[in-house]
């Protein structure tokens, strides 16, 4: 594993936090839950792309920088220790766009890709229902063949930015006698299609950065299916293998957290209590051990090797990483972590709230820590299934 840095990052290290520095929004942006707030998020990622930072690590024939794993994981630790405003365009650069570069046509590519850069278009990922969540090939969501156009009806659930967003990338079933994890496509939606029914699922915040989307006999052209008809179970695992891996919860977010949490402590005078001190220490030392696995996870990235199903030890690490630093938050602020206004007297009261809400998916989504720890068991460990 190698744990220094060449020349060329480092400099690429030092355009990313100079630029960062004078061109963050000074004031914290409205949350991406509100309409206001999205299109204030919308207007900032047009700003990123224009500079080329939307996606430095897609490849230069399609608009990116040609970034390799350890240069993208430098400008995602930058970017998350300024000050800088989270991004709506992570769906569709880390999500469809890569997915579409395996499996898309090169027309497909040419219509959606550069628009994804741009943040003219702006993705959210429809693959949960009601009755599909962990067991994602259970999804009713269903489309017809006629003529030219799939016809698609059914609803899908918990779709990050659903409300605000342009397309949707969706599974339905094409094949109702196929194999449930047969008979599956891989397909693109618009949102503003006739038929489409976003609805808003407002948070215990008040705010909406899920939805549901229904869909009544939605018209989508035929050649709006990623990959082969049918197929698309296999396409959804290579969007779930970009969503678990190692650059996608870079350890600087948690280094940022646990800055955060020491501030708290100290705030409400907490920084002596040898529990409060243990606690962040092992959180400190959770967070260094994620740090060199996603360096050492970079190195084999960087060396061309495959990942494959370990990819699950990734997202298992992250997430309940997550969920536990911000647990710790809401116990440290103790009452006034209830508090959403600014009378709490402490940093960032609202965005811990948020987040902490927010972390209870973080087991859940891409995958539950459940299902992560069976692939681990079964095709990493070989063990025989239960």
């Amino acid at each position: 594993m190698d744990l220094s840095f060449t020349p060329e990052q480092e400099a690429f290290r030092a355009e990313v936090r100079d630029w960062l520095a004078a061109n963050a929004p000074a004031e914290r942006l409205p949350s991406m839950g509100t309409a206001d707030g999205f299109q204030a998020h919308r207007e900032w990622a047009e700003k990123l792309g224009a500079a080329g930072y939307v996606a430095v690590h897609w490849p230069v024939e399609y608009g990116g920088r040609g970034a390799d794993v350890v240069m993208q994981a430098i400008f995602e630790e930058e970017y998350l220790l300024s000050t800088a405003p989270p991004r709506v365009t992570g769906l569709g650069t880390h999500l469809f766009g890569p997915t579409l570069m395996v499996h898309g046509t090169e027309q497909q590519k040419q219509r959606w890709l550069p628009d994804i850069l741009s943040s003219r278009t702006l993705w959210s990922q429809g693959f949960s229902e009601p009755e599909a969540g962990s067991d994602l090939a259970g999804l009713r969501t269903h489309a017809r063949l006629d003529g030219d156009d799939w016809v698609v009806t059914g609803q899908k659930i918990w779709t990050s930015y659903g409300a605000f967003a342009d397309w949707i990338f969706a599974l339905v079933r094409t094949d109702a006698e196929a194999h449930k994890h047969a008979g599956i496509s891989f397909i693109a939606i618009d949102l503003r299609s006739e038929g489409v029914d976003p609805r808003p699922i407002s948070q215990l915040d008040g705010k909406a950065g899920f939805a549901e989307v229904f869909f009544d006999e939605v018209r989508v052209p035929a050649d709006q299916v990623i990959g082969s008809v049918n197929d698309g179970w296999s396409v959804a695992m290579t969007t779930l293998g970009f969503e678990r891996d190692a650059p996608a919860a870079p350890a600087a977010r948690f280094r940022r957290d646990l800055n955060d949490l020491v501030t708290i402590a100290r705030a409400r005078g907490m920084d002596a209590d040898a529990a409060v001190r243990d606690r962040l220490a092992g959180l400190f030392a959770r967070t260094e051990a994620y740090r060199a696995h996603t360096l050492r996870t970079l190195t084999r990235l960087s060396r061309k090797e495959s990942i494959g199903s370990e990819a699950s030890r990734t997202k298992l690490l992250w997430s309940e990483l997550e969920r536990d630093i911000y647990e710790t938050g809401l116990d440290l602020l103790g009452p006034y972590g209830e508090v959403l206004s600014p009378e709490a007297g402490y940093p960032n009261v609202q965005a811990w709230h948020t987040r902490y809400w927010f972390a209870r998916a973080a087991t859940i989504y891409a995958g539950t820590s459940e299902i992560q720890r069976n692939i681990l068991a079964e095709r990493v460990l070989g063990l025989p299934k239960g």
